[in-house]
């Protein structure tokens, strides 16, 4: 099977978050050490992703170039495909379709957060599959909020809802969706929806009626977070600040992603832990250190 290739959507208005978001695109806001975009790259670059294009308005380009440039300093390619309105998920698929081409892609929102014990393990396994579309879920107290997945006893779908008022089920559709090169020609039947959007849901939904939608639940042990609101983005803020402070080692730094998965050797995480003259520098140089002695 081809590599799979990555979308990584970082456009929209940021229309929760306003009034910071009319002066910064929110996948630059600061979750904690990082910018919110680090935890949705690491997460495509967890699954193996080497090629990824970030879907952003014209005006944020320049902005997203100044992180990850080409993307070869990470052992990546990164294009930034302009998406000048945001018409929904889809539309923005569409917007990097000449990067597909036809291979296996996966597409992730700019502002989901994704941890917890075994996640690689699944990331593998949905990217493993060479047909139809594979949903990451997780169960939520309430999921009036988010695209809602409805099960049969043997855990295969059998609905798929966009913020249903009486939901059927307590399964959250993350924003992590994993597609065979069929999803262009499904988006490309799409029409918009009532406000306007080509939905994933729609998407989903045509993959469900060729018996070709998969899905794999997120563990108890496992954190997602949808960052969009304020309080979600303290949450996962206190999140991170905890977990690194307690533990002592950073979570979803894409330098050291890139070093642990073989994309870049030592001597290049200690070129980009240069560019850092703080304490997020000084871990990077620590990571290439512990591994030089341990070899």
């Amino acid at each position: 099977m081809p590599k799979r290739f990555g979308v990584l959507l970082a456009g929209g208005k940021g229309e929760r978050l306003r009034p910071t978001t009319l002066a910064v695109n929110k996948h630059l806001l600061p979750v904690y050490d990082k910018p919110m975009l680090h935890y949705a790259l690491s997460t495509l670059m967890l699954t193996g992703v080497r090629e990824v294009a970030i879907v952003v308005r014209p005006r944020d380009r320049h902005r997203m170039a100044r992180l990850y440039g080409d993307g070869s300093p990470l052992g990546m390619r990164i294009d930034y495909v302009p998406q000048a309105e945001p018409r929904g998920i889809v539309d923005g698929m569409l917007a990097a379709r000449s990067f597909i081409d036809d291979r296996p892609s996966v597409l992730v929102l700019g502002d989901n957060f994704f941890f917890g014990h075994g996640l690689q393990g699944q990331l593998a396994q949905a990217d493993d599959r060479s047909s139809g579309a594979t949903i990451l879920t997780y169960r939520v107290k309430d999921p009036r909020a988010y695209g809602v997945l409805e099960i049969d006893a043997d855990g295969n779908p059998i609905a798929v809802e966009e913020k249903p008022l009486e939901p059927q089920s307590d399964l959250a559709i993350t924003g992590l969706y994993f597609f065979d090169p069929q999803v262009l020609q499904f988006a490309a039947e799409l029409t918009p929806s009532l406000r306007g959007e080509l939905e994933v849901t729609g998407l989903l939904q045509r993959y469900l009626q060729v018996g070709q939608l998969h899905q794999l639940p997120l563990g108890r042990g496992s954190f997602w977070l949808d960052m969009g609101t304020e309080s979600r983005l303290l949450q996962a803020a206190n999140f991170v600040q905890s977990l690194q402070a307690r533990q002592g080692w950073r979570i979803c730094c894409p330098e050291e992603v890139a070093f642990r998965k073989g994309f870049i050797d030592q001597a290049a995480l200690r070129r980009l832990a240069r560019r850092f003259a703080n304490p997020y520098g000084r871990y990077l140089e620590e990571v290439a250190a512990g591994m030089e002695r341990s070899s």
